[in-house]
């Protein structure tokens, strides 16, 4: 007989709920005890609007063409397309290509022109020292936003003004320097620099900032540079060699023979002695360049004027060389007093990561090889000369710090190369992405000084694009890939050759080699644990792993690795710029060189080669 349930002395019915109710009751268990066992999600692991939307493509939506692809926009595996949205957060919802990142517009190089004329005659050991001092002064100017040109006697000679000249019958030294001018005349507007003037100022130097701008409304000349500097419009250029070839002097060459002999030895040339100031505007401010003429070199460096001799020119030009590099270097360090800060948010196990940033850092903290070790740029006299034995500080910071006076080299890491570094994980899977990962860790530790904890990783990508492209930042910083191998370009983008060996600083007192004086490894985080060797070389085959795992067309590889990037779509996106734009730079670069390798001052008639 079955058994009769009752409440208060009432007979109670007992019926099994209906499934879908079961189901219900099973799914807020199951919420409960997830709650109470693991605890509510935080802020960071909840994706954003603008990450879902990124990530989930709307089957309804109407279907859209995806922008051309843009010349000059891929370098092995990195791709990009130049647009103004490209502070967009999520590059593929302008692109519609996961791979390509949007970069702001490249921003033209104002030309600047250098004139260069060797004798026929002139032995083939001073062309090759000369040329060194051009791909000097090229690099500088380059690194400075410009785009230099080496002009000859073959550009002068397409201006329709150079049969006039020719029927003068000039003093060599008076001709060359209209020749130049004519070269000037046929390219147009722009600078016309002296080879031995060389930016010698921070990026954002008031002369140089005014020159990037590439308007002219005046032909204009630097008082402190007598013909060091010149800029104007191509009109105003042939207007005033128009004028210099009607003066009075070359109306009657016989009389006036012994005014054309002073002429040709005036300081400044031929152009600032015949012309009036209603032709050339004279600037006053100008020290943002040096400008290293003969009479600078003897008054100030005399070290090197001995040697620029007939018999030891050669010496005397590579000593000139190695002089101006030394200045650039310094200069350099002067602009960041606070030093250089290499930023590793993640300290545990990414040691790794950060050595080829460390390697560079005390390249840039050396103190420069120079002929004259206390020696100052002619545009700076009070500078203060590098000390081996105090160095411009290396910091390791684990946040960003947008600061004017620090610069910063930071290593942007792809987020599976963090997660199997920061994990200590061989390998990955979706279970520990979901359940033990946070998403984009790496830009929420970076920009959390910065930023705050609250912010989403959207808005956190955009700041990070600004530090690294926006002009008013680019200059303070520079940004590697973990998986990038080379460092070829460097000089390019400093400006001077980075020394890879210790100097000599000049003083005997000092018993050891010159390597051992070298600025040493920065210390590590405070409270930070230090690796052992065995770790460290842990860490290092982990990296060259994942380096070969994100170029690994193995499809179980590949969908683990798309998988890793799905799940930090901040941190995804900062590598992909990062990568880009170090990508679109060299290419920048490349192209330029492939232009003007057949002229003197590039690298391959200087003697070296240049590969990325």
């Amino acid at each position: 007989m079955p058994v009769q349930r009752t409440c208060c002395g009432h007979p109670v019915a007992l019926q099994i709920p209906p499934r879908r109710f079961q189901l219900l009751f099973g799914i807020i268990i199951f919420i409960v005890l997830s709650l109470l066992f693991f605890g509510p999600p935080s802020p960071a692991d909840i994706p954003t609007v603008a990450e879902v939307k990124d990530s989930i493509k709307n089957p309804f939506s109407q279907a859209s063409h995806e922008p051309p692809v843009q010349a000059n926009s891929t370098s092995g595996d990195a791709k990009w397309f130049s647009d103004w949205k490209w502070r967009n957060p999520f590059s593929s919802s302008i692109t519609l290509d996961e791979n390509r990142a949007v970069l702001p517009p490249l921003k033209a190089r104002p030309p600047i022109y250098t004139f260069y004329d060797p004798s026929k005659k002139q032995d083939k050991n001073i062309t090759e020292a000369e040329n060194k001092l051009l791909l000097a002064w090229r690099r500088a100017w380059w690194a400075q936003g410009f785009k230099p040109q080496v002009l000859s006697r073959a550009e002068a000679q397409k201006n329709p003004l150079y049969e006039t000249l020719q029927r003068l019958e000039l003093d060599s030294k008076l001709e060359v320097e209209f020749a130049r001018w004519l070269a000037w005349g046929h390219m147009g507007t722009g600078v016309l620099a002296n080879w031995l003037a060389v930016p010698m100022a921070s990026y954002d130097n008031a002369l140089l900032t005014y020159l990037r701008r590439g308007e002219y409304p005046k032909l204009t000349r630097i008082e402190s540079l007598q013909n060091g500097i010149f800029f104007g419009e191509e009109v105003a250029i042939n207007d005033a060699i128009k004028k210099a070839l009607d003066h009075s002097y070359f109306k009657n060459m016989t009389v006036n023979k012994d005014k054309l002999e002073t002429l040709a030895k005036m300081d400044g040339g031929p152009m600032i002695n015949l012309l009036d100031k209603d032709t050339i505007d004279i600037d006053a401010k100008g020290d943002g360049v040096a400008y290293y003429d003969g009479n600078t070199i003897v008054s100030k460096y005399k070290a090197v004027a001995e040697k620029l001799t007939n018999s030891t020119q050669v010496e005397g030009l590579s000593l000139l060389a190695t002089l101006i590099n030394a200045h650039l270097h310094s200069t350099w360090q002067s602009n960041f007093p606070d030093g250089i800060a290499i930023l590793k948010p993640l300290p545990e196990h990414t040691t790794a990561l950060i050595e080829e940033a460390i390697d560079i850092a005390r390249n840039l903290t050396q103190c420069p090889t120079s002929p004259i070790p206390s020696s100052c740029p002619p545009n700076k006299p009070k500078c203060k000369a590098c000390v081996s034995s105090h160095p411009l500080r290396i910091e390791i910071l684990p946040i960003f710090r947008n600061n004017t006076k620090l610069y910063t080299i930071g290593t942007v890491p792809h987020p599976y190369t963090l997660t199997t570094l920061h994990y200590q994980r061989d390998f990955v899977d979706a279970r520990f992405l979901r359940r033990q990962s946070k998403r984009d860790s790496w830009i929420f530790a970076a920009t959390e000084e910065l930023l705050g904890p609250s912010v989403s990783g959207a808005t956190r990508v955009v700041r990070f694009k600004e530090a690294v492209a926006s002009p008013r930042t680019a200059s303070h910083s520079i940004w590697l890939t973990a998986e990038r191998e080379s460092q070829v370009d460097l000089d390019w983008i400093f400006g001077f050759h980075l020394p890879q060996e210790a100097a000599d600083d000049g003083k005997s007192e000092t018993p050891v080699p010159g390597p051992e004086r070298r600025p040493p490894p920065p210390p590590p985080l405070e409270g930070g644990h230090k690796l052992s060797i065995p770790e460290v070389e842990t860490e290092k085959q982990r990296l060259v792993k994942a380096r070969d795992a994100i170029k690994s067309k193995v499809r179980q590889q590949a969908q683990t690795v798309e998988m890793v990037e799905k799940w930090n779509l901040a941190d995804t996106e900062a590598w992909r710029f990062a990568r880009a734009f170090s990508a679109r730079r060299r290419v920048e670069r490349r192209k330029w060189e492939e232009e003007e390798k057949n002229f003197a001052g590039s690298e391959q008639k200087a003697g070296s080669r240049w590969s990325d």
